[in-house]
Formats: structure tokens, C-alpha cells, sequence
């Protein structure tokens, strides 16, 4: 009997067949096959919002394929990937093959593993439909969002716009954020910071905490000298010391969005880079030694669950490697968030005892910094607490002849054990600060003072987020789900509503002008509880609990009504964008030209029109020579939209390149250099040939 498997990647097809043997063949449906076409908006309002359909333009080839060997096969088990998009497209596929929908052919791998595939061999069942309609409602909505709202933003604001459900509110967080460091008034404050000598003639630090009357706040600088004065001369005693122990717990493993925020924080990942990695570890990697198998469970989750099989081989690592006092004395259950879909475990590795080190020269240098970071964020996770020894001395400021008394604190702490602290510490966003050992200390101790200055501070503005901080924002409002914070991120960064400037992400005028639009006319669109409560609609579709239909008259009856109030109240209204503005005169009428958008992207048009339709191409100069004629070189685009560099005296001169020009010339021909990826600094005469390798400086050296 000839049994058909058809997944989502053909990465997994290998892996799986080996697992399974010569009964059975896998084959891949490359994702999505079946979607609502592109041109229209696809969905039949009317008729209770019915989608409509079509096999995804270039894979006809691929279904017909499909169709073949499904008729030559006794039995076909879907084993599309184990979420509502997965579930999806194994619907689609069932639609498409013809296959019985009631019969059990649905099976789910958790890991790529062979335990893992022969788990889900065991388990078939029938398509859930509840996840399908949770999944076909998104699709819906995004769509009867994106194709009414866009065509409106783009009337009011510039050609081509789009705006999206989810999107917008994330545009909206970051433009909130900077609106508030925008309004933010500083207000000045003052420490008095000094520094002592023990009676075992070790320094430490200590602050300023307040007076006889408790804790004082100093706000300027006459405070602050007026408490230096009587200072002066004080004599500094150790007034009480309180000695304790802390303990530190590990993080928790890994669900999508922390991965995200850690591997943006530790190595500088955006998000898509890290999922895709993540995705190549879950299919599966050649490992010298073992074949082909997946490093990690499935990456898209939002469960702290683990399986009781996984906690034996990672405790039985830990005892092995550590010692048994490095487990704690009961094991560590973490428990997900309330709204959390738990459909499946934490993300962890497959198996605890493949160390990062076994099988690094298998992996590239991105799946090895991820798969060493999941790990060890596993393993830990499973350690016993680390314990601190903490101590706090409070210090007393006497000044003879003077009444009244002033204190300062100092703490600091030292390691009893070390606990989960041996292998992984989870970072932050928020700069902590240092804690030193203090020297020892005895109550009564009179200590020598070093050093005592007064030191003006004022306060700070929230910081803007990072991929890592917007993550954990939509996370904590419930905007969006694990699956969907990279495509979020990356999606609003393209449409130029936000961008990057290092690690921070800040608006754009454009993103701001859509979202004061938004705001004032579709209020409940950028709405963070609205949108959560969307999420959480969509979430009781998937467990059976709502009827997708209704939910979408619901959201739509309201959307369309606002939608075209929005219509009237801006019959003639249109927003200009100062960033549009330049400094080139129009030749025919002397207006300075904008910069706009057409289906080619962007290009210079006189603002007169229709009296003056004068319009050219939008030159991105450069400050490189070309190496064949001395032209001008300009940045270009291509049909795809990838960017590349040629000569401005294009078509009498055919320079192109692809590398990116400099401002430096060639220190043997005096011409242009271009820098080429790897790190090549490149002259392009041909009769040069000049090329440098650039020294990439370690971080330390920089800092040196």
C-alpha cells in the first residue's frame, strides 16, 4: 500500500522520508497554493463575506502534479505545518485534491525528529475546521481593511499607500512614543556620590540618601551645595548593616516573541532573520554524524509548555555536566499567558545532549548563534536559582558642632552559587545598574572619605523602540499573535511608515500623517484595546466558541459606515507631506517640484498641475565618478526594485554595477572606489584592478 505525505517545505521532504521508509512518499506544496487573488478584493460582501478562491498564479504546474500522485496513492496525510495558517493550506489542498474532508488524514510534527514523526504518525485526525475559519476571518479582515482603506489613504495622502490592520496600530505605537519624547520636559535632579575607604583600606562607592528628616530629593544646585557645606568636614560611620540572601530564577524558555526580542538584543537580529533561521533549525540540518534532523520544536508558539520527555534528558544533561545541587530541589513549571493558543511546547531543542559544540561545523554561523542561544536558554530554565549573598550599609555623615546628621547608602552582593548563571543570563532592554562587592564591613566601622561631589542629572525620555521593545509592546497589548510580529515590522518598515537609524525605530512624516488620519477619522483602527479584542475574537473562532460570519458583520457594518463618513467629510481635502517637498525648480513654471509616487515608484512632478504636467525621473546622485566616461554615477532601480548604481549619461554610456559607490578614490588611479559586499573596496577601470580588503575592528578594539 503506497501512502502520500504532503508538508509545506521541501527542506522537510528528506528528513521525513527517511524517517518513514520506501512506503511512503513526501513531496512538497511550497507553502500556500490556494489564496484570494491579488487584483480584486476577492470577497463577496454581500453574500455573507464568501472568499473567492484561485489556485496561486504560477502554481498550476505544481497542483496538477499533486493531483497525479494522489491518484496513484492508497492513502494521503497532510502534514502542513502545526498552526491556523498550516491548517489552512491543508484544507486548501483537501479542497483542491478532492480529498474526503471527515476522514482522519491531518497529522502535525512538533519536531523533525524521528520520535517527533512517528508521534504524529500515530495521531491522524480530521482537518479542524474551527482553525481554518479562525485563519479564512484574518484573511477576510485584512483584506476588506487593506482594499477599502487603502485606496482612500492613498486619495488623501500619496499615490500607492497602503494600510493595515494590524500594521497601523504598531505604526501608531511608534509614533505615540515619539510624540511623548516630543512632550517630554526634563527636570533637573542632583546626587551626592562619594566614595570611602574601609577599615581594610578598600575603597567602595556610596550615595546620598537624606537627613535626619528621611529622604531627600535634591532638585538644583544651591541644594546641593548647601548639603556639600555641611558636609564639610563630617565624620562617616557605619551606622547599621543588613545582610541577606536573594534569589535569582532563570528565565523561561523560549515562545516566538521572546526569541525575537533576545536575538534582536544579544546579536542585533531583526525579526525575519531570526524566524527564518529558526525555520531552517525546526526542517531539519545535515549533521555530520547523524543525518539529516530538526535542532529545535516548531518556532511559532506561544506555550511555556514542555513535554515531561524533554525535562528528563535536559535534567539528566544538567546532573551529568553540572552536578545534581545544579537542579533544583523541585522541578520548574512555567505558566504561559492567559491568552496564549498553547497548541504547542516552548521552543526548545530536539534533543538536550546535541551541545551548540557537537554540531557547530554542521551549521552556518546564523543557525549556530540561534540554536546556542535556544539552548542554553533551555537548559537554564531547568537550573536550580542562583543565590546571592546581599548586604546594605547604611553610613552616617556627624558633624561636630552641627546638629543633625546626613546618610548614604552602598550595596552590593557577592555569589553563594552560581545556579543557571553557569551556562545563560537573559539580557534587557534597559541599561541596569552595575553592582559591585563591597569590602568587608562591620557595624561601628569608621571610614575615611575619598571622595564627595555633587553631580547634576536631569531626567529622561522614554526611550524609542527597538524591534526587540515594539515586540514585547504588541505582545503585552495583545496586538497580533507569535506568527506575525516579523512580517508586522518588516512590512512597515517597506511602506517607509517607520524606519531604522541604528537600533531604534523612529516615524516617518508619512507614517505620521497616515496615523493622525487614521485616528481622527477611523479611531477604532488604531485602536490597541479594539484591535486586541479582535485578537481575542479570532482566538474563540479557533476554539469553536464564535461564528467567524457573524464576528466579520460585526467589525465590517461599523468599518464601512466610517469609512464613508471619512468620504464626505474630506470630499477636497488633501494632505501634503513636507518630506515630498524639493529644492528643484520646475524648468516650465518655476514651482518647486514634489516627489511622487506612480506605479514605477518615485519620480519629480511640478505641483501645478493640471495648468503645468511637467514631470521627470527622480536622480539619486552620488558623489562617484563613472570609471569609463567621468560621469555623473546615480542610484537606479530596477524592475524587481532592487537598487544599483550606472552612469548618468546612460544611454551613451553603459556603466552598471551593483556595488555600492564611495566617496574615496583609488589610491593608484585617482578614480572612484566601490565597495562590494564581503567587505572589498574595489576600483572598476579595467586597466586598475585595485581592490582592499576592509579590517573589520572588534568591538573592543573600537572601544579602545
Amino acid at each position: 500500500m503506497s501512502k502520500l505525505i504532503i508538508v509545506e517545505s521541501p527542506t522537510k521532504v528528506k528528513t521525513i522520508k527517511k524517517y518513514l521508509g520506501k512506503d511512503y512518499d513526501v513531496t512538497a506544496s511550497m507553502g500556500h497554493v490556494r489564496d484570494l487573488p491579488a487584483a480584486k478584493l476577492s470577497v463577496d460582501i454581500k453574500n455573507d463575506f464568501a472568499p473567492k478562491y484561485s489556485v496561486i498564479k504560477g502554481k498550476e504546474k505544481l497542483v496538477k502534479e499533486l493531483k497525479s500522485k494522489v491518484s496513484e496513492c492508497d492513502e494521503v496525510f497532510l502534514a502542513t505545518d502545526p498552526d491556523r495558517e498550516g491548517e489552512a493550506i491543508s484544507w486548501h489542498l483537501a479542497t483542491l485534491l478532492e480529498l474526503d474532508m471527515n476522514k482522519a488524514n491531518r497529522i502535525t510534527f512538533n519536531e523533525i525528529t524521528k520520535t517527533g514523526v512517528e508521534n504524529g504518525m500515530k495521531a491522524p485526525r480530521s482537518i479542524d475546521m474551527d482553525l481554518v475559519n479562525a485563519q479564512q476571518a484574518r484573511r477576510i479582515l485584512d483584506r476588506l481593511v487593506g482594499y477599502k482603506l487603502s485606496p482612500f489613504i492613498s486619495q488623501k495622502i500619496r499615490r500607492g499607500l497602503s494600510a493595515g490592520r494590524v500594521q497601523s496600530v504598531a505604526v501608531k505605537l511608534v509614533v505615540d512614543r515619539e510624540n511623548e519624547i516630543r512632550a517630554f520636559v526634563p527636570e533637573e535632579y542632583w546626587t551626592l556620590d562619594a566614595k570611602f575607604i574601609a577599615p581594610c583600606r578598600k575603597s567602595f562607592s556610596a550615595s546620598f540618601y537624606g537627613d535626619e528628616t528621611g529622604k531627600v530629593k535634591i532638585t538644583c544646585k544651591e541644594q546641593a551645595d548647601t548639603y556639600l557645606a555641611r558636609l564639610d568636614g563630617a565624620k562617616y560611620n557605619v551606622s547599621s548593616l543588613k545582610k541577606g540572601t536573594k534569589k535569582k530564577n532563570p528565565a523561561p524558555p523560549f515562545i516566538t516573541s521572546t526569541l525575537q526580542q533576545e536575538a534582536s538584543r544579544r546579536m542585533g537580529f531583526q525579526a525575519q532573520r531570526t524566524m527564518r533561521t529558526a525555520q531552517e533549525l525546526y526542517e531539519g540540518v545535515d549533521v555530520a554524524g547523524i543525518g539529516t534532523t530538526g535542532l529545535i520544536t516548531y518556532m511559532r508558539t506561544d506555550s511555556l509548555r514542555i513535554s515531561e520527555e524533554a525535562r528528563a534528558a535536559a535534567n539528566a544533561f544538567i546532573t551529568e555536566t553540572y552536578g545534581s545541587k545544579y537542579l533544583p530541589e523541585k522541578p520548574r513549571y512555567y505558566k504561559s499567558r492567559s491568552n496564549a493558543q498553547d497548541g504547542h511546547e516552548a521552543i526548545r531543542p530536539t534533543n538536550p545532549s546535541l551541545t551548540p559544540d557537537r554540531v557547530r561545523g554542521s551549521l552556518t554561523s546564523d543557525q549556530y548563534k540561534l540554536y546556542t542561544l535556544i539552548w542554553k536558554r533551555f537548559i537554564a530554565s531547568l537550573m536550580a536559582s542562583c543565590v546571592l549573598n546581599t548586604v546594605k550599609a547604611e553610613i552616617k555623615a556627624e558633624t561636630e558642632g552641627k546638629d543633625g546628621y546626613c546618610l548614604f547608602n552602598a550595596t552590593g552582593y557577592s555569589v553563594k552559587f552560581d545556579g543557571y548563571t553557569a551556562l545563560y543570563e537573559e539580557s534587557t532592554d534597559e541599561e541596569e545598574e552595575d553592582s559591585s562587592k563591597l569590602p568587608e564591613l562591620n557595624e561601628g566601622d569608621k571610614l575615611k572619605l575619598k571622595d564627595l561631589a555633587g553631580n547634576q542629572h536631569f531626567t529622561q525620555p522614554p526611550s524609542r523602540y527597538t524591534e526587540a521593545s515594539l515586540i514585547k509592546a504588541l505582545e503585552e497589548n495583545g496586538i497580533g499573535r507569535p506568527s506575525t510580529y516579523a512580517t508586522i515590522i518588516s512590512t512597515i518598515v517597506k511602506r517607509e511608515y517607520i524606519k531604522r537609524q541604528q537600533k531604534q525605530l523612529t516615524p516617518t512624516e508619512l507614517g505620521e500623517a497616515i496615523t493622525s488620519l487614521l485616528k481622527d477619522k477611523f479611531p477604532k483602527i488604531v485602536n490597541t484595546k479594539f484591535t486586541a479584542g479582535m485578537e481575542t475574537n479570532l482566538d474563540e473562532v479557533g476554539e469553536g466558541n464564535l461564528d467567524y460570519i457573524a464576528m466579520l458583520h460585526e467589525f465590517y457594518d461599523d468599518f464601512d459606515s466610517t469609512l464613508q463618513k471619512a468620504k464626505d467629510d474630506m470630499k477636497d481635502v488633501k494632505i501634503q507631506l513636507e518630506e515630498d517637498m524639493t529644492d528643484i525648480p520646475c524648468e516650465k513654471c518655476g514651482r518647486m517640484m514634489v516627489i511622487k509616487t506612480g506605479r514605477y515608484g518615485k519620480f519629480l512632478a511640478c505641483p501645478g498641475y493640471p495648468e503645468c504636467k511637467n514631470a521627470k525621473p527622480l536622480v539619486m546622485q552620488t558623489n562617484a565618478k563613472c570609471p569609463k566616461c567621468g560621469g555623473e554615477v546615480i542610484e537606479k532601480k530596477s524592475k524587481k526594485g532592487y537598487t544599483f548604481y550606472g552612469c548618468g549619461n546612460w544611454p551613451n554610456c553603459d556603466f552598471m554595477t551593483w556595488d555600492k559607490p564611495t566617496d574615496d578614490k583609488c589610491p593608484q588611479c585617482g578614480k572612484s572606489l566601490f565597495k562590494r559586499k564581503g567587505g572589498l573596496t574595489v576600483c572598476l577601470d579595467e586597466n586598475c584592478g585595485y581592490e582592499k580588503k576592509t579590517e573589520r575592528k572588534s568591538r573592543k578594539k573600537a572601544e579602545e
